[in-house]
């Protein structure tokens, strides 16, 4: 796993072969980072990383110099090795949360201006995750909701989609309020 550009650029972390976690690959990675780019200033920007699974996505946002990043992971070892990969780029800006992300979302009452979420696919209850980031107003009101999912969700006719893309088999729905 690899930071594609920014303070930490070209940093690698080996991630554990038992891990189950898939982290999205550098091509998706890379790509659905300049989209962001046209949607928000990373520079001083608080983002939100849900089933922060490796940290890839969160440490990718600490490098384009995000003033917070939240990340949200339940499995211990994942959270261990996010905690460990932190710990190596010597950041304070990071915030570790070790538990269940819909517990999180529910209890939590900041606002951010960049949210991540990359569930598992086969979770039974992932059409509901954009829902709940709009019902519980996790997204500042310029800000950019990114959810990585598998190709059979479709969330076009969501109300608050913006554009949907695709980099292999990884997809993306972006949504703003």
């Amino acid at each position: 796993m690899r930071i594609i550009t920014g303070q930490y650029k070209g940093r690698r972390f080996d991630i554990p072969r038992t891990f189950k976690a898939r982290p999205t690959t550098d091509f998706a990675k890379e790509n659905i980072f300049n989209v962001l780019s046209g949607y928000v200033d990373f520079d001083g920007a608080t983002a939100l990383d849900l089933f922060a699974g490796t940290g890839s996505i969160s440490l990718e946002m600490l490098s384009r110099g995000c003033s917070q990043v939240v990340s949200v992971e339940a499995d211990r070892d994942h959270a261990r090795f996010i905690s460990e990969c932190v710990r190596k780029l010597q950041v304070d800006n990071h915030v570790l949360i070790r538990g269940d992300v819909f517990r999180f979302v529910k209890s939590c009452r900041q606002q951010f201006d960049l949210i991540f979420a990359d569930p598992p696919y086969q979770l039974p209850n992932l059409p509901t995750i954009p829902d709940l980031i709009f019902e519980h107003q996790l997204l500042a009101p310029d800000g950019i909701f990114v959810f990585e999912h598998g190709k059979q969700n479709d969330f076009s006719q969501h109300p608050h989609f913006r554009e949907h893309r695709a980099y292999g088999s990884v997809n993306f729905s972006l949504f703003q309020p």
